[in-house]
């Protein structure tokens, strides 16, 4: 039972180094969904099989350091924060885009508890640690295929993603495993081995400059800044020290050489070059603005915070009109430290920050680590909390940080009397009773955990592509949210969505619009009374009213979000289209105008309050907003050409899609459409002319052109 039992909790250790390979094309966010309830399952195996093992020998007992009180205080003092938080049940269990939340940082917390004892005390860090390097390997491989074109790059662009599915959890991911692959090289006897794993910690550090991403290039260069001046100080090999502080000297000359020629063509026409080199205070002022934000959150809040998952609130509160540019929905403020506090409040934050520094401090002083292993371990700590600085946590920054605790929690624990005294089970007793109890707890938590919310990701996606005609679409929503999973909002908001898609699908019948519409707005109701102060639930509620075309209740939705959210300029404009769509022409322009002249730098709600004019009659108007805020009158915006076709001023909508075809380059559609513009405005001989222009220009839309020229009357030659 006992060698079974090892057997479990080692393979469910070792398992994990490679989950970053997992991309669950069967979940909901593949590339997030599968990673982290494959982790779970293997944490919550690994968990009670420590527990049995603990039973069975004292060996395997949890021993006591400061790092384990102050990370156990950090969890618990976070299980309050959430539950007394702004939405306590996403807190506790977060969605399937993040997966998040206390659950996934109680199974990170009992990852570390589970290795420490573990690991240690069968001697397998080492074989562990290859693991991981060994998962790295594998990851960097799939980026080399993309980087080759091999591959696709998931999120599309230069910026490589391997299994991630984005570049900038692959580049913190990438920090440390190039750390501890140079650190395992060092450690290594054999030549080959050593050599293989400085080859891994090069790749590895080139594919993190293909990521692009530039915080962590900026952590790597710390990082590296770091380890050689570690190693020139605590070194006691003159040739060591040598080496380190040209290592060290030569970084600092090639980081200050590419800042002296960073606007040069070369480093401009390069995408990953010039993102490193765009870095300034300028460039930061969107992050800055957030980070207020988050300021003012902690104030309101300052002892208990908001809860994990809880930024969305304090973003839609306190948000600054200057943000227009950028996301709608911030759910992180983009700062690890920042977004401890926001959860967590001050208490928080301060636990997080003595658990870094208590940790680097311990390796550091350990005089059961060699000095490699102090050096790269305090080196890829520094490179990970000057990278948190500017990016937010997931899971695969979670296990490596975690990892080190426990190194650093074993280089410092000591036994605890008390426990270390208490019996251990019989033999006959841990097969007859303890053995069949732990199955059956692992089989419950295990379900209870994951299967719902795994069975509801995968219902999902059916219910997000059904049939051509639409007809069982609520059915498959109906079965999703029966699932009864944790991620029940998150379902809702996409059900609106694809609802709102439904709606321009010509093999879907009114019917079943209507039927899917009605559905969404019910469900999105039960949402909205369960957390009433969510701006994002309001928003989805008022664009399910508009799919039924009842937007009479969608304005006063919307008028309710503004009150919480006034100085948002996406809510007014929101409430300006739903009013022109009830044709209230002059709402539409008064919310326009109330959304541009919240900032009136905002380019686009100038383009919404001219099209809001037009649309009201005030053509002059209109135009004179174009004019002062372009330049011109001819802005290439649906939203305005909208307006110029329900007016009939054709003038300046075929003048819209002549800067079409301009902008494109005289791509077919676009010539097309300037064509169909032609007509419109009866000018039949323009409209014939351009199809016949297009089809020499593009003889492959023969087929296409001959159809519209049949549809005007015009005989094809």
């Amino acid at each position: 039972m006992k060698k079974v039992t090892y057997w479990a909790v080692i393979g469910s250790l070792f398992i994990i180094p490679f989950l970053p390979l997992y991309v669950a094309n069967s979940q909901f966010f593949p590339f997030i969904t599968g990673k982290g309830f494959m982790f779970r399952i293997l944490v919550e195996i690994a968990v009670i099989g420590w527990g049995v093992l603990m039973l069975a020998d004292t060996k395997y007992r949890p021993k006591f350091s400061w790092i384990l009180v102050v990370y156990a205080a950090l969890v618990v003092w976070m299980l309050l924060a959430d539950l007394f938080g702004i939405n306590p049940h996403k807190a506790i269990w977060s969605n399937y885009e993040r997966m998040d939340g206390w659950v996934t940082l109680v199974h990170v917390f009992g990852f570390f508890l589970v290795s420490s004892t573990v690991l240690t005390v069968h001697s397998l860090w080492k074989k562990w640690w290859l693991a991981f390097v060994a998962g790295s390997a594998l990851v960097a491989f799939v980026a080399l295929l993309q980087l080759s074109g091999v591959l696709p790059i998931n999120q599309g662009g230069v910026r490589v993603d391997s299994t991630f599915g984005n570049a900038a959890y692959l580049a913190a991911y990438l920090l440390f495993a190039a750390a501890i692959a140079f650190w395992q090289a060092l450690e290594s006897k054999e030549k080959w081995l050593r050599y293989a794993l400085f080859a891994l910690a090069a790749i590895n550090t080139i594919i993190l400059f293909f990521t692009a991403t530039r915080g962590a290039m900026l952590a790597a260069i710390g990082g590296v800044i770091a380890a050689t001046a570690l190693f020139a100080l605590l070194g006691s090999n003159k040739t060591i020290k040598k080496i380190a502080l040209g290592s060290l000297a030569a970084v600092i000359v090639l980081a200050g050489s590419f800042w002296m020629v960073r606007d040069s063509e070369w480093v401009q026409s390069d995408p990953t070059l010039g993102r490193l080199a765009s870095i300034s205070l300028s460039e930061g002022s969107t992050r800055f603005a957030i980070w207020n934000i988050a300021g003012i959150g902690i104030a309101e809040r300052p002892i208990l915070g908001w809860g994990q998952e809880g930024f969305n609130y304090v973003f839609n509160t306190y948000y600054k009109p200057d943000l227009y540019a950028q996301e709608v929905w911030f759910d992180r403020a983009h700062d690890v430290y920042l977004d401890w506090a926001i959860a967590g409040g001050v208490p928080a934050l301060v636990l997080f920050l003595t658990l870094l520094i208590l940790t680097g401090l311990t390796l550091l002083r350990s005089k059961k680590l060699s000095q490699p292993e102090r050096v790269l371990l305090v080196s890829a700590l520094g490179a990970y909390a000057f990278q948190a600085i500017f990016v937010f946590d997931n899971l695969f920054t979670y296990i490596p940080l975690a990892a080190i605790f426990a190194v650093a929690h074993v280089a410092s624990s000591r036994d605890i009397a008390r426990i270390q005294k208490l019996p251990t089970v019989h033999p006959a007793t841990l097969q007859s009773a303890v053995a069949p109890v732990a199955l059956v707890l692992a089989i419950v938590i295990v379900w209870s955990v994951n299967i719902p919310a795994m069975r509801a990701s995968n219902h999902l996606l059916y219910a997000l592509s059904p049939s051509q005609d639409g007809s069982n679409s609520v059915d498959e929503f109906k079965k999703t949210l029966a699932d009864g999973s944790y991620a029940t909002q998150e379902i809702r908001e996409y059900l609106v969505q694809h609802s709102v898609g439904l709606i321009s699908n010509q093999n879907v019948s009114d019917e079943a619009k209507l039927e899917e519409g009605q559905f969404a707005i019910e469900q999105m109701k039960i949402q909205t009374d369960e957390q009433p102060n969510d701006i994002r639930l309001m928003y989805h509620l008022a664009l399910a009213y508009r799919v039924i075309g009842d937007t009479e209740n969608a304005i006063n939705v919307m008028d309710e979000a503004i009150l919480l959210s006034p100085k948002k300029q996406f809510l007014y404009i929101q409430k300006g289209l739903t009013a022109l769509e009830a044709q209230n022409m002059p709402l539409a322009v008064q919310s326009f105008a109330a959304a541009y002249e919240l900032d009136t730098n905002n380019t686009e709600a100038a383009k919404y309050l001219a099209a809001g004019l037009i649309q009201a009659g005030e053509f002059n108007a209109g135009q004179a907003l174009l004019m002062e805020t372009f330049g011109t009158s001819v802005v290439n915006d649906q939203t305005l050409l909208r307006a110029y076709y329900d007016t009939k001023h054709f003038d300046e909508f075929i003048a819209i899609w002549k800067l079409r075809v301009e902008e494109s380059n005289g791509n077919p559609g676009a010539r097309f459409g300037l064509a169909s513009a032609y007509v419109v405005a009866g000018r039949i001989p323009e409209a014939v002319a351009e199809i016949k222009a297009t089809v020499a220009a593009h003889p492959e839309t023969a087929q296409q052109a001959a159809s519209m020229l049949k549809q005007l009357g015009v005989p094809v030659k």
